[in-house]
C-alpha cells in the first residue's frame, strides 16, 4: 500500500497525535493512514520513542500519602476488558470499523449522488465518510480551519494535485477546491474538520446547516 502513497500525514499532526493532544476527528484520520502507510508508521514509532525519553528525564513527583492505600481499595473492583481492535474490512481499515463499531455506514444523500457517513467526533471536530460517484465535482469551497481528507477508494483531483488510496489531503484557510472523482470505482473518504466548510455558492451554503457540513 505504501509504494503508492505520496501524500502524507504532516510530522507535526503526527507529533500531536503521539502525544496524546490531537482530537478525535483528526485521529481517526491519523489512525487510519498509519495502519495503511509504513513509512508514516515508522515516524509515528519515533515521536513515541521521542516522547518516551522526555518522560525518563522529567522529575519524580511527590503523591499524597494516602495513594497506595486508596490504590488498594480497588484491586478488587471489575474490570472492563477493552475491545479487540477490528481488522480492515473491504475498503474500510481497521480504526474507521472500529468508529463504525463493526458495523456498514449508514449512507444520507447529500445530492448529486454523493453521499456522507457522519461518524462522530467532539469539541475539536467531526469525522465523516464521503462517497462520491465518479467523475462528480465537491462544490467549491474553502475552510474555516483545517480538513484532512484521507482516500479509502477510487481517487479524486483538486487544485492542489492527485491523491489515491491512501493518501491524505491537508487542506487549511488558504487552500479553495473543487475536488472531482477519478473515473472507475466511486471515490470513498474519510474527512475530518475542526470547523465548518466555506462553500462558494449559494445552495451548499443554504443547505450547510441540514448535513453538518
Amino acid at each position: 500500500m505504501s509504494a503508492n502513497i505520496s501524500h502524507h500525514i504532516p510530522s507535526e499532526i503526527l507529533a500531536a497525535y503521539a502525544a496524546g493532544s490531537l482530537g478525535q476527528a483528526f485521529s481517526l484520520v491519523v489512525a487510519a493512514h498509519v495502519s495503511l502507510c509504513t513509512e508514516c508508521r515508522a515516524e509515528l514509532a519515533a515521536h513515541e520513542a521521542a516522547g518516551g525519553a522526555v518522560l525518563d528525564t522529567i522529575a519524580a513527583e511527590s503523591v499524597s500519602p494516602d495513594l497506595f492505600a486508596r490504590v488498594l481499595d480497588h484491586l478488587d473492583d471489575p474490570v472492563q476488558p477493552e475491545p479487540a481492535p477490528r481488522g480492515r474490512e473491504g475498503v474500510f481499515p481497521g480504526p474507521v470499523m472500529d468508529a463504525l463499531k463493526g458495523k456498514a455506514p449508514r449512507w444520507k444523500a447529500l445530492g448529486g449522488g454523493v453521499k456522507q457517513c457522519l461518524i462522530g467526533g467532539d469539541d475539536d471536530g467531526l469525522s465523516r465518510l464521503l462517497f462520491i460517484p465518479p467523475k462528480q465535482a465537491v462544490p467549491d469551497h474553502g475552510h474555516h480551519g483545517t480538513e484532512l481528507t484521507l482516500v479509502l477508494q477510487g481517487g479524486f483531483s483538486d487544485e492542489v494535485g492527485h491523491f489515491d488510496v491512501g493518501d491524505v489531503e491537508v487542506a487549511d484557510a488558504e487552500l479553495e477546491h473543487t475536488p472531482v472523482a477519478d473515473a472507475g470505482p466511486p471515490c470513498i473518504v474519510l474527512a475530518a474538520t475542526d470547523a465548518p466548510l466555506k462553500f462558494n455558492t449559494f445552495l451548499p451554503r443554504l443547505l450547510q446547516p441540514l448535513f453538518g457540513i
